[in-house]
């Protein structure tokens, strides 16, 4: 049983740039109680940042460093043999995470990563669902940034029409605000995903599909969305959100393995408002485009090689000043359904983030999941699951005592 193992949690990948952010978090926030280790390939680094956690909090200077390689499987066995949870911050995870989550589903290991690589979690999901479930290990990916703040928004609506006796039917997301940086990890990700997908038809088509994480190829009728528009709900100027290429899938996948209680048949959008008028319009075009040239040029060879020297190297990111100054505000409009011919419930769910979304609040987000899976009694199912099929309200509260926003408000 995972409660007699010797670590309650295991940050792997703790000398990397978000892997550093999630151990200072941990160093500061983490219960006296927690039985923790940091691990990773480079034991003089893991040194390093045993000393700089020492500073944080003087006990941490006796802080286990476990050495593991993300290709050398008998070592991440030997890591999932004496944790009940691992969170990683190892990516581009289709290089460097595959052994890991095969390891925890294999030894009943709970798991949380960052990724927002469909064909990663589309690969998790067929090797190691059906073997999780068998081991009592909760997978879970996309626990930042990519995928919290929808999926457990979109939750969070649920909640609210199920407690009138209603079902969720629709949900549209609109970035309203976001002010942060990227690291090079984020960027080595994207551009390795897009290089992949330049030279793979069947993944191009998975990552083109909204419900490619959902079991047994069930489809609805959603569509990613490409266009400029004027939503009237909002009164603003919208655009295509880079991140619902990931966010969406996720929230499909938790409507089907929670039994589909937002119905077959529901609709999901995520979308970045840019303001009203001629402003938000140009704004909207501007970032259409500028979406549009960043992904052309991340999908060949030359345009990577022309990108790269205009980005950080893995291991580079925002500042302490820029990822305090940074923030994000969503609004997720809610629909429920109509029985007896009566008019559908509207409501608001806003999710706000208070440090930049990508390092600041993603630091929080994967370390408030990592805890929750170790300490939290949950009565989830096991295998390849999302934070809101894992985790739901248990990890909105700690959520929100980390100091995130989620509000539901009905609509008149």
């Amino acid at each position: 049983m995972t409660q007699n193992r010797r670590f309650d949690l295991v940050l792997f990948g703790a000398t990397g740039f978000t892997g550093k952010l999630v151990a200072e978090y941990l160093a500061r926030s983490a219960p006296d109680s927690l039985r923790w280790a940091i691990a990773g390939r480079d034991s003089k680094k893991l040194e390093g940042v045993k000393e700089e956690l020492a500073r944080i909090q003087p006990k941490l200077g006796s802080i286990d460093v476990l050495v593991a390689d993300s290709n050398d499987r008998p070592s991440l066995d030997a890591v999932a043999r004496e944790a009940r949870v691992i969170a990683t911050t190892v990516g581009p995870y289709v290089r460097y995470g595959r052994e890991l989550a095969s390891s925890c589903a294999e030894h009943g290991t709970h798991y949380a990563d960052l990724t927002g690589e469909v064909p990663f979690i589309r690969e998790s999901i067929d090797r190691n669902h059906e073997r999780a479930q068998k081991s009592g290990a909760r997978i879970v990916h996309s626990s930042g940034f990519d995928s919290i703040p929808s999926d457990l928004g979109v939750f969070t609506l649920h909640e609210h029409f199920a407690a009138k006796k209603r079902k969720l039917t629709r949900a549209s997301f609109f970035c309203e605000a976001v002010k942060g940086g990227m690291s090079g990890g984020t960027i080595a990700s994207m551009t390795t995903l897009m290089e992949a997908a330049s030279r793979d038809r069947a993944l191009r088509r998975l990552m083109a599909d909204p419900y490619g994480l959902v079991p047994d190829a069930e489809r609805g009728p959603d569509k990613d969305r490409h266009t400029v528009r004027f939503e009237p709900r909002i009164g603003k100027w919208v655009c295509p959100f880079l991140m619902a290429a990931i966010n969406t899938r996720v929230v499909h996948r938790s409507n089907a393995l929670l039994g589909y209680p937002y119905g077959q048949a529901f609709r999901y959008s995520e979308e970045m408002s840019t303001g009203s008028g001629p402003a938000g319009f140009a704004r909207a075009t501007a970032v259409a485009g500028g979406l549009l040239t960043m992904m052309t040029f991340a999908s060949t060879r030359i345009g990577r090689t022309v990108i790269k020297p205009f980005h950080p190297s893995p291991g580079e990111g925002p500042s302490a000043e820029q990822r305090e100054a940074g923030f994000f505000k969503i609004r997720i409009i809610g629909e429920s359904d109509a029985p007896n011919g009566s008019p559908p419930l509207l409501a608001d769910a806003e999710v706000h983030g208070q440090h930049d979304p990508g390092y600041g609040e993603t630091a929080i987000m994967l370390s408030e999941a990592a805890l929750c899976l170790a300490l939290d009694p949950l009565d989830s199912p096991r295998g390849v699951l999302t934070p809101a099929v894992a985790m739901g309200t248990r990890l909105i509260d700690r959520l929100r005592r980390a100091g995130m926003t989620f509000r539901v408000t009905p609509r008149t």
